[in-house]
């Protein structure tokens, strides 16, 4: 199992970080969430950026990318394997940046790698 932060988190049922976020535990991986909005998703509390976890092995992102610069250190602290980028938060910066630090970059949807058994 995968062990995932969702950076995006939100406890509305209509974002896709929150079906995502269910998808993930149902499909039996550990998920993070980190977002601005409090509350918890799929029985996890979203916690606020700031503490890098070193046990990842993917971060999913869930925000644009004129939001992504503010949490560039965050992610490069937490040292993933690997980045999902789904669409609409692609950045070609942040993509090199990671790269850069041999973390995997994947442009591509969350929901459609977990329905697919890609994940």
């Amino acid at each position: 199992m995968k062990k995932t932060l969702i950076i995006g988190a939100s406890p509305n049922p209509e974002r896709y970080a929150y079906k995502a976020a269910h998808m993930l535990k149902s499909k039996g991986h550990d998920i993070i969430n980190v977002g601005i909005k409090k509350g918890e998703v799929a029985g996890e509390e979203i916690e606020q950026p700031g503490h890098a976890h070193n046990d990842i092995d993917t971060i999913t992102l869930y925000i644009g990318p004129h939001l992504q610069s503010g949490y560039y250190n965050y992610i490069l602290q937490t040292r993933p394997k690997r980045v999902v980028f789904n669409p609409g938060t692609e950045n070609q910066e942040l993509e090199e940046l990671l790269s850069e630090n041999d973390i995997e970059v994947l442009e591509a949807c969350t929901l459609v790698l977990l329905a697919t058994g890609q994940y």
